[in-house]
């Protein structure tokens, strides 16, 4: 079975965030990055599960410039076989997603798997779009996956619940909570990922179809508030007028 395997770099979780350009760009200076932790935890991990249940290879694909490179050299001390990096810069979802898919198309994975959403951007798109452009069958968020042959049987939370869906080989998944859980690289992970190979290749040249008008930083938060325990009605006309919980 052929794998790959989407992954992105992100902020880490404790990044001051900032912004340059007329806060139109991400300040990156003294940033350190990640893999994104459901490309990582999920989507790579349960790959690599199949792999050693099935047979096979998983190769990861990520959209951008050398500096992703230290991420990319993490995917593999995890214990990806191989990676491929497409060298330009990852300006939108269309673009990545169309990027992916091009390189993909002609060579014969039979599942591709995303995170279900990067950290720093929460769209959520990247995956459903591989899957329109390839015309795969797609299911989001799944939590669950099971193969046999070229039956792949998933689960999906729902609202109250969880769904069970069932659909064939090839196809492209968004991977959230319960897919698996996170590995740590040993050091001889580590050691091995220096040997394995980083495949640059070009891009196809798809251009973005979206650009950052600007960003903003949320409100910062309000002090906490300590109320007597005594004085029960203050708390309840404070969570009635300013908070607006009940």
């Amino acid at each position: 079975m052929k794998i790959l395997v989407c992954i992105s770099k992100a902020p880490d979780t404790t990044t001051k965030i900032a912004f340059t350009d007329g806060d139109t760009k991400f300040n990156e200076a003294g940033v350190q990055f990640i893999v994104n932790p459901y490309d990582e935890w999920y989507a790579l991990v349960r790959g690599l599960e199949l792999k050693e249940s099935l047979g096979g290879s998983v190769t990861t694909v990520t959209v951008g410039g050398a500096e992703n490179d230290p991420i990319i050299r993490k995917a593999l001390a995890i214990g990806a076989d191989d990676a491929v990096r497409i060298d330009t810069e990852a300006n939108d979802a269309f673009l990545v997603a169309k990027e992916i898919a091009n390189y993909a198309s002609d060579k014969g994975y039979d599942l591709i798997l995303c995170g279900k959403e990067t950290i720093n951007y929460n769209g959520g798109q990247v995956a459903g779009l591989i899957a329109e452009f390839l015309d795969y069958p797609f299911v989001s968020q799944a939590t669950k996956i099971d193969i046999d042959g070229s039956n792949v049987t998933l689960e999906c939370d729902v609202q109250g619940g969880s769904a069970a869906l069932q659909c064939s080989l090839p196809m492209v998944l968004s991977a959230a909570k319960g897919m698996a859980e996170q590995r740590i690289p040993n050091m001889r992970g580590i050691m091995a990922a220096r040997s394995k190979k980083l495949e640059v290749v070009s891009p196809s040249g798809e251009a973005a179809t979206s650009e950052v008008i600007g960003y903003s930083l949320p409100d910062a938060k309000s002090e906490c508030k300590y109320i007597d325990p005594e004085n029960a009605g203050e708390l309840i006309e404070l969570l009635h007028n300013e908070a607006k919980v009940i």
